[in-house]
């Protein structure tokens, strides 16, 4: 089951982040959340997201939002990311794909000729009742942290 449009997050069990956070479906209420899913830790792409939401965290917070970084990494490699980049939000670990299920974002890619599957780019924004907003699909890392905080503040 994947989530769609203006349809409630389902409750779904404890993830585990960084710093010892655990995060579930309750997690995304109370406050605007976006979630980001990106393919892995530290590759250029990655990287550059991450740092982009990270420069404009302030911002987010201001608007009463949180930011979870998402991927399949280990919790070992999302504790080295964060603190090589000094993010100021968590990083979800989903090895079992629970997350990416949900929010259906494991695709069949191509990567140097060949078909992988993987996570393909894409963010979600959870209003703070626990209802997906907005999403943006095969995300293109340039300007994407601003157009989600621009349509945050729409939001907010």
């Amino acid at each position: 089951m994947s989530i769609s449009l203006q349809t409630q997050i389902p409750v779904f069990a404890k993830q585990l982040a960084t710093s010892d956070t655990i995060v579930s479906s309750d997690s995304l209420t109370g406050c605007f959340t976006i979630l980001y899913f990106y393919p892995k830790d530290s590759t250029s792409g990655c990287t550059t997201e991450s740092q982009d939401f990270s420069a404009l965290h302030d911002e987010f917070m201001a608007h009463n939002c949180q930011i979870f970084g998402v991927s399949k990494d280990s919790l070992k490699s999302h504790e080295s990311f964060k603190t090589k980049y000094d993010m100021p939000f968590e990083l979800i670990s989903d090895p079992d794909e629970t997350l990416c299920s949900l929010f259906d974002v494991m695709k069949m890619k191509n990567m140097y000729g060949k078909q992988v599957r993987g996570i393909e780019r894409s963010t979600f924004m959870i209003n703070p009742l626990g209802i997906l907003i907005a999403e943006w699909r095969k995300v293109k890392v340039p300007e994407h942290a601003m157009e989600v905080l621009d349509t945050l503040k729409q939001q907010s």
